[in-house]
Parts: structure tokens; sequence; C-alpha cells
């Protein structure tokens, strides 16, 4: 007899061990509890000390911090035939916990396999140029095309981010030679308008000349200063036109 009640008091005791573990729970501060009372959706419940009914109750933790999903590596066509290995990184946070549970079997899994159809799907939209220049377009109009997606789910996608593109190896080689044609035509186009520009100069120089005489003179003094510092064993001296002009006209009378 004493051995019979013994053993009941034991299995109380883990009777109300058991109770007490499955009726309470602690949720931290970013987790919501979801409640199924006998297959119905109660409150959400959470954060802090919740006390459910065991048994009839079945609680489920709803994580609301953002997640940061990697998209692996997809295979993507652009719009101008273009095979090019695209990867992505998408975050996302629960909003509606309820939704979260009731409305897609695995949010996180079908979250990431909507981001990698949509990836496909907008990047095969694009042109190749569009895809290495204009990339926060592309992420904004990633971000949104999910978030529609995912918000019957109770899912918000923060952003959507575009992390590398790889592309063939002869692509990388045209690239390079395009880059280097445009390199090239932006010295060509400097270089002619450094030479437009010294031209004018030159014009001007030679306008103002024309009108003052002596500035010839002088400047014709200034070069023989700049090569007399030089040790030259030739110094060559241009003699002006005007000075040979009498002699030229006395010879062209005599010759007539």
């Amino acid at each position: 007899m004493f051995q019979f009640g013994f053993t009941g008091f034991i299995l109380a005791i883990v009777l109300v061990i058991y109770f007490l573990s499955s009726a309470i729970k602690i949720l931290k501060e970013y987790e919501r509890g979801v409640v199924f009372r006998l297959g119905r959706i109660i409150p959400v419940k959470g954060p802090g000390l919740v006390i459910i009914w065991p048994i009839i109750d079945k609680l489920v933790k709803v994580s609301l911090r953002t997640v940061a999903f990697d998209v692996p590596p997809q295979d993507v066509i652009t719009r101008d035939n273009i095979s090019v290995k695209v990867n992505a990184v998408v975050y996302f946070r629960v909003i509606d916990p309820t939704k979260a549970i009731t409305a897609v079997e695995d949010f996180y899994y079908a979250t990431s396999q909507i981001s990698q159809t949509t990836l496909r799907s907008i990047l095969g939209q694009s042109q190749l140029d569009d895809l290495l220049a204009k990339r926060e377009d592309i992420n904004a109009e990633l971000q949104k095309v999910i978030d529609q997606q995912t918000e019957p789910w109770g899912v918000k996608v923060a952003t959507v981010e575009v992390k590398n593109v790889d592309l063939p190896v002869e692509m990388q080689r045209a690239i390079a030679k395009q880059a280097e044609a445009e390199r090239e035509r932006r010295a060509k186009i400097i270089h002619a308008e450094g030479e437009f520009q010294a031209s004018q100069k030159l014009a001007d120089a030679a306008a103002i000349i024309a009108t003052q005489p002596m500035a010839m003179q002088l400047r014709f003094l200034g070069t023989l200063a700049e090569i007399a510092t030089e040790k030259n064993s030739t110094i060559i001296f241009p003699v002006p036109i005007d000075l040979l002009e009498p002699f030229i006209k006395k010879l062209k009378k005599e010759t007539e």
C-alpha cells in the first residue's frame, strides 16, 4: 500500500512537471506565437510569458527579424541574347505571423522560390548594358515584384540586391575592347579640342601682331634671346619680308 502511494505521488509530480512545461512558454522580444486551439486560430501571443492549454492548444513560434536569403546563381538570357549567371540577396521579414503560418505551408521556402523565378524573369527582360549600368533600377524593380507576390503571405520584402554578374569569357573580351575603343575616342576628342583652342589663340595672336608691326620685332628679339641661351653652333636669323620689299620693288623696275 505504501509503495503504491509513493508511485502515485511520483507519477503526479511527473504529470505536473509535464503540464507546466507544456503550458508555460517564453517568447523572446522578436518572437510571436501563433496558437491553434482545437485547430482554430486564436489571437497571436507574445512576447514574454505565454500560457497555453496542453493537448488542446498548439503554439507555433514565428520570428519577426529580418532574414537575409542568398539567391543561388541563376542562368539568365538577357533581352539581347547574352547568357549570364547572376546571383542576388533578398532581405525579408514576417509582418503578419498568422498569414505566414496559415496562408502558405513554408513561407521561407516559398519566398526563396519566388525570388529565383522573379530574378530570371526581370533580368531576362533587361539588356546587358542596363544590367551592368542600371543596377539600382533593377534592384528596385525586383523588390517591387517580389514584395507583391509575398504580401498575401504576410511577408515584407525590404531589399533585393543583385550581387554578381558573371559574363562569358568572349563577352568579357568584347567589353574590354569596347572600353578601350571608348577611351581612344575620348582621347582623340580631347586632343582635337586642344588643337582647336590652340589654333584660336594663334589666330588671335596673329590678328594682334598684324595691327601692331612693332610686336613682330619684339617677338623676333625675344626669339633671339632664347636662342642665345642655348649652346648652338649654327644660328639662323629669319629676315622679315618687309625689309626686303624695297629691294624687290627696285629689281622689278630694272627688269621692266
